[in-house]
């Protein structure tokens, strides 16, 4: 059984989304049985997953002291893939996240602020000597803020190479507990998930070799790409 954990410290940059479209996904390509676990007390992956009417992905109720516990039991019962989606705030509830994943993926928007955001993430994960993945999301294309996160980002780890866009139909598919890939008719954004769980799957059983990775200090290095002013100089 694989574990996938979805880790930012940044709040809104779609953990939750990613989270939900990649177990729907993982099952729709042959991956399963998926289950997915909430670990965020907001909840929102709960509320999604009690309103859809397909009877996968599982959804398993624990707490973090119970974590390992639970997933020794999903192994036994024959799971496959794990989800589980994480608070923000980098409190001890992300460091036990962290501790029992396969992979880390950390979702980022493509703005200085988020970026910024990264540095704790990273040096948690590392830390704990986990493999990590950097996903793009609510890009949009050909934009020079786009082009200029993934350069910079991409020199401190491993990025999924496709990102995904920033479109409605991924918040309003979840209205009503499905994903993009449940719509009727095909869609950019189906197909942006689709590639985006071919990698993560092959990335989570081994089959592409993490980097070391650096530090990332994103201060300097964001303020200099993007042209911004730090606030702490004026």
């Amino acid at each position: 059984m694989y574990v996938v954990a979805m880790v930012a410290r940044k709040g809104g940059v779609g953990k939750t989304t990613l989270a939900g479209h990649l177990a729907v996904e993982a099952e729709r390509a042959g991956d399963g049985p998926v289950a997915i676990v909430d670990t965020d007390p907001q909840g929102s992956l709960t509320d999604w997953w009690n309103l859809r009417s397909a009877p996968t992905p599982a959804f398993v109720q624990t707490t973090l002291t119970r974590l390992e516990q639970d997933l020794d039991q999903l192994r036994g019962l024959g799971t496959k893939m794990v989800i589980i989606d994480s608070p923000s705030a980098l409190t001890g509830a992300i460091s036990n996240v962290v501790k029992v994943a396969d992979l880390v993926v950390i979702p980022t928007r493509p703005s200085p602020h988020d970026v910024r955001a990264l540095s704790a993430t990273v040096e948690l994960v590392q830390h704990l000597g986990k493999p990590l993945l950097f996903v793009i999301n609510a890009a949009v294309p050909r934009t020079r803020i786009t082009t200029e996160t993934i350069s910079l980002i991409s020199a401190y780890g491993p990025m999924a190479p496709t990102s995904i866009g920033h479109r409605i139909d991924f918040a309003s598919s979840m209205i009503d507990g499905r994903t993009v890939m449940e719509l009727p008719g095909r869609s950019k954004s189906s197909s942006e998930i689709s590639e985006l769980w071919a990698y993560v799957r092959g990335r989570v059983k081994g089959n592409f070799q993490p980097r070391q990775l650096p530090t990332l200090s994103a201060s300097a290095d964001v303020i200099n790409l993007f042209g911004l002013n730090d606030a702490r100089t004026g």
